[in-house]
């Protein structure tokens, strides 16, 4: 599979694009489609998927172990990712991957990538051009290499713009600054650490392309889901499966909590399921009644 995927990186590396310098690796249209081939929904312009906002609601109510657990057993292991400093805790992260790869700075390519943009009439920081194309319910997902001093991909002003723009956050295996201009901004945030220093010595190499995020593989137009636990990035094709059996472990976890809270039996009694004939009769009524079937 890497074989493959290399090939098609290598092909798009001369795509040009209207927002980007040409030397910057962007996937096409056609290669988002081409990647992302299981996506079971409408795209966006730029071809990635595009889960429904009413789908997006739903995963609101998620918790990381619901979707991590079902993306297991599917056999997508690398697609969390934990050990960040978190915004507003209290604040849950959801929405479509936009994807940024950085990488440390290489002048001969970054001569070029500022010559391109300057005859395009655009300025040099490509991380302001890649937050100017969100829309709103996207999620900017950066790999910034957990780089911090010099790695600080927004302050306050950047901040609002990503806030302004997709109504949700970002995810920066990186920095931040200005964190005490972006407190107040009611967004998520998920960032290894804050320094003081403006971001540089880094260079954009590719947009809305695979990237890492620490030990996850990030796919633009997956579904970013942050909460107190870490950050989860869910293929489109898992999302609606991951939601249903999400409705009947909430009303399972709200029945078991119930009767354990009572003092009156041993964990084992109710936890992981009912051991006694009667219990069970009971928490599938409940079941049924709370799921309505």
């Amino acid at each position: 599979m890497m074989k493959p995927l290399l090939l098609a990186l290598a092909a798009v590396v001369a795509c040009s694009s209207s927002l980007l310098p040409a030397q910057v690796v962007v996937f096409s249209k056609e290669e988002l489609i081409k990647f992302t081939k299981d996506n079971p929904y409408e795209r966006s312009a730029d071809g990635r998927p595009r889960v429904p906002d009413a789908l997006l609601e739903k995963v609101k109510g998620l918790s990381i172990e619901e979707a991590w657990g079902h993306l297991r057993n599917k056999g997508f292991v690398n697609q969390f990712e934990t050990g960040w400093q978190i915004l507003h805790p209290e604040r849950k992260l959801v929405g479509r991957a936009v994807t940024v790869q950085f990488m440390p700075t290489r002048p001969d390519l970054q001569g070029i990538a500022d010559s391109e943009a300057i005859a395009k009439g655009l300025g040099k920081n490509g991380h302001q051009r890649v937050i100017d194309t969100l829309q709103e319910g996207d999620v900017l997902v950066a790999d910034l290499f957990g780089k911090v001093e010099c790695g600080t991909i927004v302050g306050d002003n950047l901040a609002m713009a990503v806030f302004g723009r997709s109504k949700t956050g970002l995810v920066v295996d990186g920095g931040i600054r200005d964190l005490e201009g972006i407190f107040p901004i009611p967004m998520a945030a998920y960032y290894r650490g804050v320094h003081p220093s403006a971001i540089c010595n880094v260079m954009v190499t590719g947009v809305n392309v695979p990237i890492r995020i620490g030990q996850a593989t990030v796919m633009p137009g997956d579904v970013v889901l942050g909460d107190r636990g870490g950050v989860g990035f869910i293929p489109p094709q898992f999302v609606q499966e991951i939601v249903d059996k999400a409705e009947e472990t909430h009303v399972h976890d709200e029945w078991t909590k119930e009767k354990l809270q009572t003092g009156k039996y041993r964990s084992s009694d109710i936890y992981p399921t009912p051991a006694d004939p009667k219990l069970k009769a009971e928490y599938e009524e409940y079941k049924k009644k709370k799921l309505g079937k």
